[in-house]
């Protein structure tokens, strides 16, 4: 060890990566495994692997509060415990960020989820994962909406089979044009209603609608590599969000952060929460990151080559707005002054449930961490309709337990002989609408408030409209109607009237790629133009947002980014 460094020495790396979340976890593997020397920044607290999933392998009824929300649970998360939200547990709420630890404003209501340390999200994500095609990535340019995406499937084909092939893809092969199938692992089976279902669909609707098992990034039959990094197939106990220690479904800590650490040139810290990128007028380049220490609130600053932006949408484009110089006044790479703008979200909470009768002597084995899905048919081929864009259907068929009883509907001896038989089977269908890239739909900084931080606070003011409210009419009767036609009985269609941007979590755009600097923020290899050692590519990076769960492109953008910063590299170009 050189003892003679100086400062700025020891604090020198090839490569930073900020944020560990999907997007950062696959930036920091990439890059160690290609002979670089990383740092990896997160701004939460270091959440280890198998050791802090306190509650991994306990029932409900094992903890303290046999998992229910507390007023103090409530308190401590006021927006994701709302009516109708669901992802706080008292299992799983050491893995959330409590909002007064990072405020933000709305103009217009918007909720914002955030990891609470390593892994960020990557612990508690759906697992949904869907290949995108020419369809989606052509949309923009064939409806005239947004910005044209610099990027076609053939870009990314190659790297979304690299990504699955390590992450391990359950899924069933079908042929669906505009969702292209994966590297799958077995599919999971789907359970007798749902296969119920399925035939009643298709011998209604024929080939136009199709319902088949969801694609997730579980592991079902684990390769050599994925063994040789702890993992195992999923165990079918749907406790996910508590951590998974058989590192079945894919998370930082399960898979990249792993493979990362193997290399030895990982340096990970936690408790870094990064406020600006360093821009150096002289080199026209990012020089490093400046850094505030969660705890002491001390600055420090880190350097490096290249630099990669990758603590998610929300968060990359707050460094970003944050990073000012005299050639950025505005917010790095924000020349074109799209950065914070096009803000999307899926929207959600429209479909349709029922009950269903029969199948009284069938069951299922285990608690399959997954469901049916029905891919996107609206606006495809012949089929037009008053608005553009278009749903697709996540859902499942199940039977009643004993919770069915609350509010009590009988008690004592009759109570306690009933809740050992299981109750009848119901259906739900809930939709995931696209929702378009408007310009006004924005995030941006406060001009006075700042958080705990120094930093500028985050102001929201985007909301879903006309088209997407069109849409959501469809996403409701469309599912009754598939309901009602499989003969199930007590149909039920909901839409959330209010609902808002941020309740599907799925936030996506604010430094959008493009062909020009003059309408987007970044080039087609996630490069921030006018200075291209920084990449942006996570969810900022979105210029559209599909109907499919977008995880899986995050992942595979930031594999083929971190193969294009290391060639550059090579060549001296960075």
């Amino acid at each position: 060890m050189n003892l003679n460094l100086t400062a700025r020495e020891k604090n020198t790396y090839d490569a930073i990566v900020v944020g560990s979340g999907i997007s950062g976890g696959w930036a920091a593997k990439e890059l160690c495994e290609k002979g670089l020397k990383v740092l990896l920044l997160e701004r939460g607290k270091d959440i280890k692997h198998i050791e802090d999933y306190k509650h991994a392998m306990q029932s409900p009824w094992e903890l303290d509060h046999h998992g229910r929300l507390t007023n103090a649970l409530r308190e401590k998360f006021p927006v994701q415990t709302a009516e109708g939200n669901y992802p706080i547990t008292e299992a799983n709420q050491e893995f959330w960020l409590p909002e007064d630890v990072s405020p933000y404003l709305s103009e217009k209501p918007f909720d914002w989820y955030r990891g609470a340390g390593v892994g960020g999200k990557s612990l508690l994500w759906g697992r949904q994962v869907y290949r995108w095609s020419d369809f989606d990535f052509e949309a923009n340019a064939r409806d005239g909406v947004g910005t044209d995406w610099p990027i076609r499937y053939k870009d990314l084909e190659p790297w979304y089979a690299y990504v699955e092939k390590f992450i391990g893809v359950s899924g069933s092969y079908e042929n669906i044009s505009h969702i292209p199938h994966s590297v799958f692992q077995p599919a999971m089976d789907l359970n007798c209603v749902e296969q119920d279902f399925k035939a009643k669909i298709h011998s209604k609707y024929g080939h136009e609608r199709l319902v088949t098992i969801g694609r997730v990034a579980h592991i079902t039959k684990a390769t050599e590599e994925q063994t040789a990094l702890g993992r195992a197939s999923c165990q079918h106990r749907n406790m996910c969000t508590s951590g998974c220690p058989f590192g079945a479904y894919f998370s930082t800590q399960s898979a990249t952060l792993p493979a990362a650490m193997k290399t030895g040139n990982l340096t990970l810290r936690s408790d870094a929460v990064v406020s600006r990128v360093i821009y150096d007028e002289k080199k026209q380049k990012a020089s490093g990151v400046e850094v505030i220490d969660a705890n002491t609130k001390e600055s420090v600053e880190y350097y490096a080559k290249v630099i990669f932006l990758t603590a998610s949408t929300i968060g990359s484009t707050h460094i970003m707005l944050n990073s000012v110089s005299g050639r950025f006044p505005k917010g790095l790479g924000n020349d074109s002054d799209q950065l914070g703008r096009n803000l999307m979200d899926h929207h959600s909470r429209a479909g349709a449930n029922a009950t269903v009768e029969g199948f009284t002597d069938k069951y299922y084995f285990g608690r399959r961490a997954n469901g049916i899905f029905v891919p996107r048919y609206r606006n495809i081929g012949a089929d037009k309709r008053d608005y553009i864009r278009g749903f697709d259907y996540q859902g499942g068929a199940s039977r009643g337990g004993w919770s069915r009883y609350f509010p009590m509907e009988v008690f004592g001896k009759e109570l306690k002989e009933q809740a050992t038989e299981v109750g009848g089977w119901s259906i739900n269908l809930g939709a995931f609408g696209e929702c378009l890239p408007y310009e006004d739909n924005r995030m941006y900084l406060h001009a006075h408030e700042k958080d705990q931080f120094g930093m500028p606070k985050i102001v929201f003011d985007a909301e879903i409209k006309e088209n997407e409210h069109k849409m959501r009419i469809d996403m409701a009767s469309d599912a009754a109607e598939m309901l009602e036609a499989s003969g199930y009985k007590n149909v039920k269609s909901y839409n959330k009237e209010d609902f808002h941007l941020g309740l599907s979590k799925h936030e996506m755009g604010t430094a959008r790629m493009g062909r020009d600097a003059k309408t987007s923020v970044l080039n087609a290899n996630n490069q921030v133009w006018g200075c291209e050692n920084v990449y942006v590519p996570d969810g900022a990076a979105m210029a559209s947002s599909n109907c499919v769960n977008p995880s899986l492109t995050y992942m595979a953008l930031t594999a083929r980014a971190c193969a294009h910063a290391v060639a550059e590299l090579k060549k001296l170009n960075l």
